[in-house]
């Protein structure tokens, strides 16, 4: 590898492409290994969207280490005590218990992205300089190796150096695109139509999803006595929609959903907040390249029925600063002593070992959780119900479901356990693990 030198005068042990949480989740973790961090963002000002608002146990467990749990409370994130599956009347179908799950953090969180986008910029510390309005173009390239990034920033070219970037520059990155690293994405046959309510939702401190003849209605508090609202619609269903037709479609949602009666004049007042969002599946073909690794949806793209992809990114920023983290003490490298080439590459090797199998988990538990819930045939309704009563009754499926949407172990069910979702005697339904 060629000797390259910095640009502008100044030395970085890693850029990070990306400032959402994927990449300023990336910056806080590798700041706190003592590096010098150089974040880079294409939007001036954060674009505020519905996405990315429920942290699971996994993820708190990791932002109370790294001191971004305190500013996310301050912030009046709402604690949850669990996930629940209802009929559309409110009938309980399945109950995701966290309070049996182990650990100190038995719950969730909720709270709106920006606001956990400012949290996480408010942990940063003089080892992170961020840079807004920089567009990253492409890598740069040393042979095979990623060992920089060419940028524009106010029209201007600018080229920064590294010996690790880290592509957390979404779905559509220009840095995995630009390698051999490449991504087949799936799309969902429906559609997420997003709504902020201000009212007072249904009795309890959970996530539900409201299985309805029309498909999902997923509803959660945020702070300030607000409600996500996620409705299921078919790609073509609202395209062009005026007044009245938004307001047809609301009475006729809250018709199909009995539960959400009470909020059927939020809804309407809440029309204007709508945003439409496109559902995508995919997992890359490999977490890293040389000099380069991928988080976030740079790597991986889920559905957010199990609010799985910004908890996923967490944990991918909390494995590859572990990653490093080992290699240096295995170096003898102390804080401040720049990042080698060889440190990265060990690190690379770890983070895709340890990261590819949980990728594969989540990907596959995601899809799986929202097949059950999306499904709007009568037939596939009647199945998805069935299956979930049978989990909710079997408290050893039902622990398991929950400590793997918590995002604490890597447990799929088996090909037994499927049986016993279809109605197979299952002995050991009474076995769960103690916390």
């Amino acid at each position: 590898m060629r000797d390259l030198p910095p640009a502008n005068g100044t030395c970085w042990d890693v850029i990070v492409c990306g400032a959402g949480v994927a990449g300023l989740s990336a910056a806080r973790a590798l700041e706190l290994l003592g590096l010098r961090v150089l974040l880079l963002e294409k939007q001036r000002v954060p674009v505020a969207i519905a996405k990315g608002e429920v942290l699971q146990p996994s993820s708190l467990e990791v932002l109370r280490e790294w001191g971004v749990l305190p500013l996310l409370r301050r912030r009046g994130a709402v604690p949850l005590h669990g996930l629940a599956v209802r009929e559309p009347d409110g009938r309980a179908l399945m109950h995701f218990d966290y309070q049996a799950v182990p650990g100190r953090d038995r719950g969730l969180l909720s709270l709106d992205y920006p606001a956990i986008l400012d949290a996480f910029r408010e942990s940063l510390g003089p080892g992170v300089d961020t840079r807004a309005g920089v567009l990253v173009d492409a890598p740069v390239m040393d042979g095979d190796r990623v060992v920089g990034v060419h940028c524009r920033a106010q029209g201007r070219p600018e080229l920064f150096h590294a010996p690790l970037v880290i592509a957390a520059d979404g779905r559509s990155s220009r840095l995995r695109r630009a390698t051999a690293v490449t991504a087949e994405p799936s799309g969902y046959p429906h559609r997420l139509l997003s709504f902020e309510l201000h009212a007072a939702g249904p009795e309890g401190q959970e996530v539900t999803s409201y299985l309805s003849p029309q498909g999902l209605r997923l509803l959660y508090p945020l702070p300030d006595g607000r409600l996500r609202l996620y409705a299921q619609v078919r790609p073509e269903e609202l395209r062009g929609a005026g007044r009245a037709e938004l307001e047809r479609w609301c009475a006729d949602a809250v018709a199909g959903t009995p539960a959400l009666a009470p909020l059927a004049a939020p809804l309407r007042a809440a029309l204007g907040t709508r945003q439409l969002l496109t559902l995508w599946r995919f997992t890359a073909t490999a977490l890293t390249a040389p000099g380069l690794a991928l988080i976030g949806e740079a790597a991986h793209c889920v559905h957010p029925m199990a609010a799985q992809g910004m908890n996923t990114a967490i944990a991918d920023s909390a494995t590859l600063a572990r990653s490093l983290a080992a290699c240096r003490r295995v170096t003898g490298a102390a804080d401040g002593v720049p990042l080698a080439a060889s440190q990265v590459d060990r690190a690379l090797a770890l983070y895709a070992a340890e990261r590819r199998d949980w990728v594969r988990h989540m990907d596959r538990m995601s899809h799986d959780a929202t097949r059950l819930v999306t499904q709007v045939s009568w037939p596939a309704r009647a199945l998805g119900r069935r299956v979930l009563r049978r989990i909710d009754a079997n408290p050893r499926l039902r622990h398991r479901a929950t400590v793997n949407m918590a995002g604490l172990v890597m447990e799929p069910f088996t090909v037994l356990d499927r049986l016993h979702q279809l109605g197979l005697p299952d002995p050991r339904s009474r076995r769960v693990p103690t916390s």
